[in-house]
């Protein structure tokens, strides 16, 4: 018989626009679940367009964003927290870190990676 590793509560997570690679590698942590779209009630989302923040707050102010990025460009940060962003975090960096800065985003915190602040 299967047996189900994932927690009762996981945290869904949305990606936009979708990474299937990076779907993957946060389906694999235990606590959080990758959901396809704002109808799945995702705690946090993940987006790389400034304009992406607003349009997923409109729809559910609820969620919390957070930015993807693979750099810090100048005045990102304040633009991203301006917008209504939870935080500012590095595409490329550890999985583990990502995973981090959302549960960490989903329980209010605003997230800055170290090297973006």
């Amino acid at each position: 018989m299967p047996v189900e590793h994932r927690q009762a509560r996981a945290l869904r997570v949305l990606l936009d626009p979708l990474n299937p690679a990076l779907a993957l590698q946060l389906g694999l942590q235990p606590d959080i679940e990758v959901v396809r779209d704002l109808m799945a009630r995702p705690a946090v989302a993940l987006v790389e367009e400034l304009t992406a923040v607003t349009a997923l707050l409109a729809d559910d102010p609820e969620c919390r964003v957070l930015v993807l990025t693979g750099s810090a460009h100048p005045g990102l940060l304040d633009a991203s927290l301006a917008a209504g962003a939870a935080g500012l975090v590095l595409r490329d960096g550890p999985v583990e870190d990502l995973a981090d800065a959302i549960r960490r985003a989903s329980t209010g915190e605003t997230v800055i990676d170290p090297s973006l602040g």
